[in-house]
């Protein structure tokens, strides 16, 4: 079977991705990283907590896509403990670092 080509003369499909803002804008290029606009959440595309949730029929309406990581951080978005282990581990620890300093003592 061969795969679909889109025509010559068809629009490029655009995406809407989320900015450092948080205001969502319209893109040619698709997003790299998912996440979830409550939850201030943001991880891979292919996060098995988020797919799970998705698969389930929640989160869908609350999904929002970046474009890269500093621009999830700066929309204030945190990484996702389980598909980014390793930078949630670095963010919880900074984030409790700021509340000892911040915290009477």
């Amino acid at each position: 079977m061969t795969p679909a080509v889109p025509a010559a003369n068809a629009p490029e499909r655009t995406r809407t991705l989320l900015g450092p803002d948080g205001q969502p804008y319209r893109s040619l290029v698709r997003g790299t990283l998912g996440g979830h606009r409550r939850g201030r959440l943001y991880g891979r595309l292919d996060c098995p907590s988020a797919l799970r949730a998705i698969a389930r029929g929640h989160y869908i309406k609350h999904r929002v896509f970046f474009p890269d990581e500093p621009t999830a951080v700066a929309a204030g978005y945190r990484p996702c403990a389980v598909c980014l282990p390793a930078t949630y581990a670095r963010w919880k620890a900074a984030r409790e670092s700021l509340a000892t300093r911040r915290s009477p003592g």
